[in-house]
């Protein structure tokens, strides 16, 4: 009975093919989107909530608070990394947070400038997800980083912006484990110790030499996660196993992962128990951002609880397509029997305090919008 639970697939029986081999729905030449130049259409409803957005973010960052800024991928997919690398640019937000697939789709814009599958066709051919430089180079990506210590975005905007991964040679990476073996050897040192033997042994698997391994980001302008890192501000990755293409690959390690991913999320928490005067933005998001910030919030508060202080006073914006059939933020949360009691990015908010308005609006009208009425 033990082993049967036990019996996993062989992912070394995958067979991936090149990314240049597949077919785009999407390319930064046709889809990537100018915010000095689109034309936002809004309801009345929509534009007051970008004026009030606005307003927020402004009194919030005269007064030095932050502004999150959560998202779903598809305003990487819609075009939309211009307007967020401008919000970042020009200290409008302090932090950005996306999922795990935001996170690929902006790295294959970066290198190819081109994303997008067909999910059905490839699902039916069994070659959904499985392409060679997403998974290898992303998982790689992860590796590297687990071990230099950086985080799930920081270890992919690194990558983009060298223009490729430093790799270490063996014999450090095994004086790192001989470290982490010693008796006395801290936390920290154990910790990179394990990252050096993972790291290690897909260099041996995949025979790499040491030094930087060479990918050239073609379209690295419209990187967002390496604009972040120039700008040296966060970009956290928050992923979930098994959502996203790059767990199909042999090089995938879910230990690095979730090294990278927990320094992401530490860092998402930090910048949440600053939040006090600030602004929340959730945008397309209907399950990362709730999920994280719940959590996130409620860990900040604990500790500012025990110093006999408050995270209150913020305002949180919560965007999605999905028409509003509930006022939340004048009844409150709905009855269970409700339809509306279930839609999780709302409900989640509504519980956190401070000030939560939902907005049906598409992501880019919104965001443009937003952007254009700060500038």
């Amino acid at each position: 009975m033990v082993e049967r639970v036990n019996r996993q697939f062989d992912r070394e029986q995958i067979k991936t093919l090149p990314l240049s081999q597949r077919e785009n729905k999407l390319t930064l030449q046709r889809d990537l989107i100018d915010p000095a130049r689109y034309v936002p259409k809004l309801s009345a409803q929509a534009e007051a909530a970008v004026r009030a957005a606005a307003g927020e973010i402004r009194q919030a960052r005269s007064a030095g608070r932050p502004v999150i800024l959560a998202f779903g991928a598809h305003c990487i997919k819609n075009g939309l990394a211009p307007t967020l690398i401008s919000l970042l640019e020009k200290g409008w937000v302090t932090h950005l947070a996306t999922n795990g697939a935001g996170i690929i789709h902006d790295w294959e814009f970066a290198y190819q400038g081109m994303s997008g599958e067909d999910v059905r066709r490839y699902a039916t051919e069994g070659q959904f997800g499985i392409w060679e430089q997403t998974g290898l180079y992303l998982n790689l990506a992860f590796l590297v980083g687990a071990y230099e210590g950086l985080g799930y975005g920081a270890s992919v905007g690194t990558m983009v912006e060298q223009d490729g991964l430093r790799i270490r040679g063996e014999q450090e990476l095994l004086a790192s484990m001989r470290k982490g073996l010693a008796p006395a050897a801290d936390s920290a040192t154990l910790e990179r110790a394990a990252a050096a033997a993972d790291l290690l042994a897909i260099i041996r698997k995949l025979h790499l030499p040491e030094g930087l391994l060479r990918i050239e980001h073609r379209y690295k302008a419209a990187g967002l996660q390496a604009a972040a890192l120039r700008k040296g501000m966060p970009l956290t990755g928050h992923p979930m196993f098994g959502h996203d293409i790059i767990y199909t690959h042999p090089a995938n390690r879910g230990a690095a992962i979730g090294r990278v991913a927990e320094r992401d999320f530490l860092s998402f928490v930090n910048s949440v128990a600053q939040l006090q005067g600030g602004v929340y933005l959730s945008v397309g998001s209907a399950v990362m951002s709730p999920m994280i910030f719940e959590k996130a919030l409620s860990m900040a508060r604990n500790v500012a609880h025990q110093r006999g202080a408050k995270i209150d006073d913020f305002s949180i914006h919560v965007v999605d397509l999905a028409a509003s059939t509930w006022d939340w933020q004048q009844a409150g949360e709905p009855p269970m029997d409700n339809p509306a009691y279930y839609l999780r990015f709302c409900k989640t908010f509504s519980r956190m305090g401070g000030r939560m308005r939902y907005t049906s609006a598409d992501n880019r009208a919104f965001l443009v919008a937003l952007h254009q009425a700060l500038a």
